[in-house]
């Protein structure tokens, strides 16, 4: 099994999304990227801790590649839109992909070149190492699944 952490806009619609998709295991939701170890929501809502909200998704490679999942990434949310996604504004909900290794690294600038292109280099998303990753509370887990609108 492997990690992928991954920024884009709330977490909770794109942990639903990446819980529907063949090969990932387990979604969770959570802050990353910032300068403290352990936060809170209302902390990385202060936009003082320099997080992202983030979904963590751990996933099989042999049925689905880190390639495909960024895939998504980009698919999910609109990468050209700075410290936004919809109606959400502020740091927290920035386009980060957060890599784990070395070939993470390496993959993540081939699909952001790649995607670079056909977006005519208006793509923001920051491609960083991953760092004092936090899960989010428990409340926020599987949200939308819990609280259907």
């Amino acid at each position: 099994m492997e990690i992928a952490v991954l920024a884009l806009g709330c977490f909770w619609g794109p942990e639903k999304k990446f819980g529907k998709i063949e090969g990932i295991v387990e979604t969770e939701v959570g802050y990353c990227g910032g300068k403290m170890p352990n936060v809170t929501y209302k902390e990385v809502c202060s936009g003082e801790t320099g997080h992202a909200e983030v979904v963590k998704l751990t996933f099989d490679s042999k049925k689905i590649s880190y390639e495909k999942i960024l895939e998504y990434f980009f698919e999910f949310h609109d990468p050209t839109t700075l410290d936004k996604q919809g109606p959400d504004i502020g740091t927290q909900y920035r386009s980060e992909i957060f890599y784990i290794n070395d070939e993470q690294k390496k993959i993540s600038y081939s699909v952001l070149d790649k995607l670079n292109k056909k977006f005519n280099s208006k793509i923001v998303t920051k491609i960083s190492e991953n760092k004092n990753y936090t899960k989010a509370e428990d409340y926020h887990q599987k949200y939308l699944e819990k609280n259907r609108f």
